[in-house]
């Protein structure tokens, strides 16, 4: 039957295709004979149909270059582009939203082009389109997977209602190096939890229905190791081991595969000396092969061009033969596919059938989006008007945003701050801010937009005196200059020191602006930048009643803070509900819950610095000189991987571990609200195999509960572990579970719990 289909519409329209009854008859039979969607069929017929050019057209992405809403350009390399756009030589594009402009272009590949193959629509859509989530490293730092997921839902209800059907998020990239300004836009340094986010969110934007008007396609990026870039620095050189590539860097994209994301991007660095765009290892062999990823893999911005700078292709041709025989599906903006594919098919250099296969993950995407159902689904004015900051939206991202917050000290119970708080002195230029809230990476909100959090605190108290004292960063700028830094402002630092004399509390808001972090902002420094630290240390002089709140896009070194202010908040970048966020938990109507998901160092000279590190064959002190440490700076983190405080005290006791050949390990723990607060906390399980055939890390995170306890009240704990927790990736890559002894320590944070052990035989 598919042969006579096949021949008896060659030459009709994608859009007669899709109408005859033929086709009709058939996929009706098709789904008698079928339990899940399947587009083979459908997309054999149109592979059949589709020239050379028309399919290397499908695997070509444009970012958008003109407004779609107005005149045409005639002349220069729009006009080439929308030439393209009209023979179907451009299968996707990027950074076009809003409804207009999405359905005229989607209207001119439809109806003008020769078989009318709908384009996608990608955005980076990394928390939230108009109504913005925290930072995805502050949403990590919620360990609610839930909240984690809804967020993801309503960024995929706005940026599906702006038209735009494809996300690239979520980064999954593991990173330990605080210095990398995309830390902002992960899940942190452990891969464990990395796994869990990354679900998560693929699940919030995709949802149970990819083809429903309300998700979207999600992306997995980037593949891979890019959050070990050297020296922290942007698009820098990545060297690591396979047991660090296995263990550590692939798992959330193995998880993320199994998820069913609808695609991955690659990576801008190199690995081993090749970069990620040109390695077949890891996107034909790992991702295609061994883990039958079905779904297009896309080149990120410029990707495929950059192979000639990194030295691995000599021009901008063999780019294009390497990263499709690599197994790279789509060009981002490097125009190397759309020059020369072609001509590599042609002369034998690249072989038709690996044109094919990218198409078909391309087009079965498009499917399984409805696209061919609805060219223009995702283009609904009224949605658009209704969907788009709606208030339900609001809520949501209040709710994740004042779980994301972690409370790292709390002398004298200087917090929660009372609601009739009379003579409260705010000082600090964050406070008053409504455009770093927002965070980085938030491309199509609106400027200026967040609640700020003198607004938030408005809510609960009228009065109260507010210094700016030195501004921290120029916002002028804009997003994409380089980051500049204010001068020395001693007036403001004095105006301050004054009105502390006279406080009776105080509310330090600092940290760094939005634009301090993300991609391509990495820093030699954690310290607070500018003036601040020279700033909080001189109110301190003179008055020591101090809550100190945070606002930062990564892990900071704060060791004087932490030394002598009493109270601190991370507040983090917690997009458009901020104000009221952090307003809910400094005055108690939220009792902070957020653990840290990335370790804070004491000094930069510890960085990279992790939880899950090896022993080394010295750990302990030999001589006072010969073991593994620093001279001048202790080893321990200031603030450990999964530390956070709360209002209310938790209790753990009667650990119990009972160990089944059948079953697994079950372990359990009593954990008990012995404040008078109710609370929320994340019981967490580590893991050390004492010995292996390779070395294990000291500790690994295997497990986590968030639980909620009335005051007095005890909850049971329990988790089971089996082949997934107890094993490990071996130097030949496969997973193995060996026999041999177990440490198991329950408890608050990486750093402390109750520990005991078993044996696995």
């Amino acid at each position: 039957m598919e042969s006579y289909l096949v021949s008896s519409i060659r030459h009709s329209s994608t859009i007669d295709l899709l109408k005859s009854s033929v086709y009709c008859r058939y996929l009706n039979t098709l789904a008698k004979l079928k339990t899940k969607k399947d587009f083979s069929a459908q997309i054999k017929i149109l592979l059949h149909k589709m020239t050379l050019e028309e399919k290397i057209g499908q695997m070509n992405q444009y970012s958008g270059f003109y407004d779609a809403t107005g005149p045409v350009p005639e002349v220069g390399n729009a006009s080439l582009k929308i030439e393209h756009l009209k023979k179907g030589l451009v299968g996707s594009m990027l950074n076009v939203t809003g409804v207009d402009k999405i359905r005229n272009l989607q209207r001119m590949v439809v109806e003008e082009s020769r078989l009318g193959i709908p384009m996608l629509f990608g955005f980076d859509v990394i928390h939230g389109l108009k109504t913005l989530s925290p930072i995805p490293l502050a949403e990590a730092a919620s360990w609610d997977m839930e909240a984690i997921e809804k967020s993801a839902r309503v960024a995929a209800d706005e940026t599906s209602a702006s038209g735009v059907n494809w996300t690239f998020a979520p980064m999954v990239d593991i990173s330990r190096d605080a210095r990398w300004g995309r830390v902002m836009e992960g899940g942190g340094e452990d891969p464990f939890l990395g796994v869990q986010i990354a679900k998560a969110r693929i699940k919030g934007f995709q949802g149970e229905d990819l083809s429903a008007h309300n998700t979207i396609a999600a992306c997995a990026k980037h593949l891979a190791a890019y959050g070990f870039v050297e020296a922290g620095r942007e698009y820098n050189t990545v060297d690591i081991g396979t047991n660090t590539l296995f263990n550590i860097v692939l798992p959330p994209f193995k998880a993320a595969v199994e998820s069913g994301v609808s695609s991955v991007m690659n990576a801008f660095n190199i690995l081993n000396g090749v970069p990620a765009t040109g390695d077949r290892f890891l996107q034909r062999q790992i991702l295609k092969e061994q883990w039958n990823f079905s779904g297009p893999v896309v080149s990120d911005w410029g990707s495929i061009r950059e192979l000639v700078i990194h030295g691995y292709a000599k021009n901008l041709e063999q780019a294009a033969q390497q990263a499709i025989n690599a197994g790279c599906d789509i060009d981002m903006e490097s125009y190397g596919y759309i020059k020369h594919l072609v001509d590599l098919v042609q002369e034998g250099k690249v072989s038709e059938k690996l044109i094919d296969d990218a198409v078909t993950r391309i087009l079965r995407l498009k499917f399984e989006l409805g696209l061919f159902d609805d060219p223009y689904r995702y283009c609904n004015n009224k949605r658009e008007k209704e969907r788009l900051n709606h208030k339900d939206h609001h809520a949501a991202v209040l709710d994740i945003a004042q779980k994301s917050i972690v409370l790292l000290k709390n002398e004298n119970n200087l917090l929660p701050l009372k609601k009739d708080q009379d003579e409260l002195l705010i000082i600090g230029d964050l406070a008053d801010d409504k455009n770093s809230p927002l965070g980085s990476w938030r491309i199509a909100s609106d400027d200026h937009t967040a609640v700020s959090l003198l607004e938030g605190i408005h809510q609960y108290i009228a009065k109260y005196t507010f210094e700016q004292g030195p501004k921290i960063f120029d916002d002028s700028i804009g997003f994409r200059d380089e980051f500049k830094m204010m001068g020395s402002d001693e007036e403001g630092i004095a105006k301050a020191v004054t009105a502390a004399k006279k406080a009776k509390m105080i509310l330090m808001v600092m940290g760094e602006h939005a634009f301090q972090s993300g991609e391509g902002r990495s820093r030699t420094s954690l310290d607070l930048p500018g003036d601040q630290l020279k700033l909080l240390k001189a109110v301190y002089e003179v008055n020591q009643n101090i809550v100190l709140v945070l606002m930062n896009g990564r892990p900071l070194t704060i060791p004087w803070a932490a030394e002598h202010i009493p109270s601190i908040l991370v507040a983090w970048q917690l997009g458009s509900q901020t104000g009221n966020a952090i307003a809910k938990v400094l005055f108690g109507d939220y009792n902070p819950s957020g653990k840290l998901p990335m370790t804070f160092p004491r000094s930069i000279g510890q960085v990279p610095i992790y939880y899950n590190h090896f022993s080394t064959g010295r750990p302990q002190k030999i001589h006072e000189v010969f073991w593994s440490h620093y001279i001048d700076e202790e080893n321990s983190p200031l603030f450990p991987f999964g530390f956070g405080l709360s209002y209310t005290n938790f209790d753990y006791s009667n650990l119990k571990i009972k160990v089944s050949k059948t079953k697994g390990v079950n372990v359990l723990v009593n954990v008990r609200n012995c404040g008078d607060r109710q609370g929320e906390e994340v019981v967490q399980l580590y893991l050390h195999d004492r010995v292996a055939s390779i070395a294990r890390p000291v500790k690994e995170l295997k497990g986590f509960k968030k639980i909620n306890l009335a005051p007095g009240e005890t909850q049971e704990v329990e988790f089971t572990l089996g082949d997934a927790e107890l094993g490990f990736y071996n130097h030949a890559h496969e997973w193995v579970v060996e026999p041999g002894k177990f440490d198991v320590m329950v408890g608050t944070n990486s750093q402390k719990g109750l520990t005991g052990r078993f044996t696995w035989v």
